[in-house]
């Protein structure tokens, strides 16, 4: 491992994208995501991406100058196509607009279409959180998760994320997870690794509970608390690809391919102002309270503090600053 600081990471994925490709304004939003995915512990979303971001910018299958487009289809409603470009320049033109719309009216939604994997959902609720207004967000992914007794991979690992402000210009509470027992990079790099998985993480292709990863990656993952935890992943489904023009699971392909059709997934967010609740901190605070009485508890989120400096692969390093000095 070597310790690398988080400025450094972000520098070094900023050069290597646009190096390969992206505009510097569309850069500098991507390689912010890596970095702060890698400052808080979220190696599936870092550095893991960089190399098929290059490869995809080369190939074409993510635009890397394209401008996103906004439009407002209903009051509240603010729509932004990526052009298949990243979604995270896209995220931030819609942001501002949607959140003085939720202040406006008490809530507003923000669809981003026809983009790149978000990769970290949380990267995005985060934002809205630390701009005052609660944030709820769902995207859809590749097939990888057949319904609980079923054999066919129907729809990704479509995670939810929550941020919740805590009236100081901080977060309260953010939780982002898959609506699978785990999320696929766990698997990907448990098999790169050449270890096994546990057991009620995924099944083979014939539906039986596995614990190699080269079986369930051929097979499918479970969802979290089984019937539970399928209903929301279709929520995540219907919401992330019918509401933004995003194509569902099943026509997703393999995400970090060099090559191929552009991902055109969808991401789509709610945003509440608290002010609609009036009681909403003195409540928060009271739930705050309860958790902390009991030892060891803590809300979602509430310690994690982005490290400066983190410890990545040496393999994985070399091959950042690789892509770096192309």
């Amino acid at each position: 491992m070597a310790k690398i600081a988080v400025k450094q990471i972000f520098e070094v994925s900023k050069t290597a994208l646009m190096r390969h490709g992206a505009k510097e304004w569309i850069a500098n939003h991507v390689a912010d995501a890596v970095a702060k995915s890698e400052s808080v512990g979220n190696r599936i979303c870092g550095l893991y991406y960089l190399e098929s971001y290059c490869q995809q910018l080369v190939t074409g299958r993510v635009n890397g100058t394209v401008e996103p487009v906004v439009s407002k289809p209903k009051e509240a409603a603010i729509f932004v196509n990526a052009g298949f470009g990243f979604a995270q320049p896209a995220f931030a033109k819609g942001l501002l607009d949607s959140v003085t719309q939720a202040q406006t009216f008490g809530v507003s939604t923000l669809s981003v279409g026809h983009a790149h994997t978000c990769t970290s959902l949380g990267y995005f609720t985060e934002q809205i959180a630390h701009a005052g207004v609660i944030g709820i967000g769902f995207t859809n992914a590749s097939p990888m998760v057949a319904a609980p007794g079923g054999k066919t991979r129907m729809i990704g690992t479509n995670p939810i994320a929550f941020s919740v402000p805590d009236g100081n210009g901080g977060l309260a509470m953010q939780f982002d997870q898959s609506t699978t027992t785990v999320a696929l990079g766990k698997i990907t790099m448990a098999k790169a690794a050449g270890e096994s998985i546990p057991q009620g993480w995924a099944v083979d292709k014939d539906g039986h509970p596995t614990t190699d990863p080269d079986a369930a990656l051929s097979g499918s993952l479970v969802s979290m608390g089984g019937h539970k935890g399928w209903g929301f992943g279709l929520m995540a489904e219907l919401l992330s690809a019918g509401l933004t023009g995003g194509v569902i699971s099943r026509d997703v392909k393999s995400l970090k391919a060099p090559e191929g059709p552009p991902h055109d997934l969808g991401q789509f967010y709610i945003l509440i102002d608290p002010a609609v609740g009036q009681t909403f901190y003195d409540r928060l605070y009271q739930v705050i309270a309860a958790v902390e009485r009991d030892e060891g508890a803590r809300m979602p989120g509430q310690f994690k503090k982005p490290a400066e400096a983190v410890d990545v692969p040496e393999a994985l390093w070399q091959l950042a600053t690789r892509l770096s000095s192309v």
